[in-house]
């Protein structure tokens, strides 16, 4: 099946990381469309890492855009203004935001899911279950706040604030990059980035897909969140998927993947 592929950028003149990817299917045959928030530790990754597989989501009807965010470079506390994750969260809300324009002016129903890895799925995570602004960041809507009809979040972060052995290196980007301070001096920043500060029972459905070596986030943390939309009449989903490790799922030539890949298929289409 061929595919129309389209970059836009949010501003002119144009701002590095302020962009996203539409791939279009010759045929939309599925109502939900798919948003995707590539990893990268809140410092790298890029929006491309996900064109096989939209590309392969084209080819089952599905209509798919991929975004980037703005990246720190070689940001360090001492510098000022630098970019963060509250940046970041404002850059994919304006992309999702500008797709649902698109999805209106092709007259398609307003129904997206979401997916995100490890650095990604936490800002998937808050485009989900937190209001435009909630969490502190400012952003600039064109359209009333649609809000997604569901989450496919993999390696995700389920709290901002230092738990019991936490991996060394992921809470030096946590404090560097995502939240750009240490966590003693602000504390605050670091709860209004954690989702589950955001948990109620407005949010949508979310399917937590968990590397059985993970080593970066605790997966009790994301079951834990499970357990509580369930209580609320949420069908959320939790699982694990054998032999894979963090930030597994770029790609569809693995049986891991290819299992994760319909697992996403089938959670999105539950709620058709």
């Amino acid at each position: 099946m061929k595919h129309e592929f389209q970059s836009f950028y949010l501003d002119s003149p144009l701002t590095k990381g302020r962009i996203f990817d539409l791939f279009l299917p010759e045929e939309t045959t599925r109502d939900t469309a798919l948003f995707f928030v590539h990893g990268g530790g809140w410092a790298g990754g890029t929006r491309t890492e996900y064109h096989g597989i939209m590309e392969h989501c084209n080819e089952l009807g599905y209509i798919c855009a991929s975004t980037d965010y703005r990246l720190p470079g070689g940001m360090r506390f001492a510098d000022a203004p630098g970019i963060t994750a509250f940046d970041q969260l404002r850059d994919i809300r304006e992309s999702y935001d500008r797709f649902v324009s698109i999805l209106k002016e092709k007259k398609r129903p307003l129904k997206i899911g979401v997916f995100g890895t490890s650095a990604g799925a936490h800002l998937a995570s808050l485009l989900l279950c937190a209001a435009p602004g909630e969490c502190g960041e400012s952003c600039s809507l064109r359209n009333e706040w649609v809000k997604p009809a569901c989450g496919f979040l993999q390696s995700t972060p389920a709290t901002f604030e230092p738990w019991e052995n936490i991996f060394p290196h992921i809470w030096q980007a946590m404090q560097l990059y995502a939240a750009g301070c240490r966590y003693e001096s602000n504390p605050e920043a670091f709860r209004a980035l954690s989702l589950d500060r955001y948990i109620r029972a407005d949010n949508p459905r979310l399917f937590f897909m968990e590397a059985e070596n993970e080593h970066m986030f605790p997966s009790a943390m994301t079951r834990e969140i499970v357990r509580r939309h369930n209580e609320m009449n949420i069908p959320s989903e939790w699982k694990v998927y054998r032999d894979a490790e963090h930030g597994f799922f770029y790609s569809l030539d693995r049986a891991v993947q290819r299992e994760a890949f319909e697992d996403i298929l089938r959670f999105v289409e539950a709620g058709a």
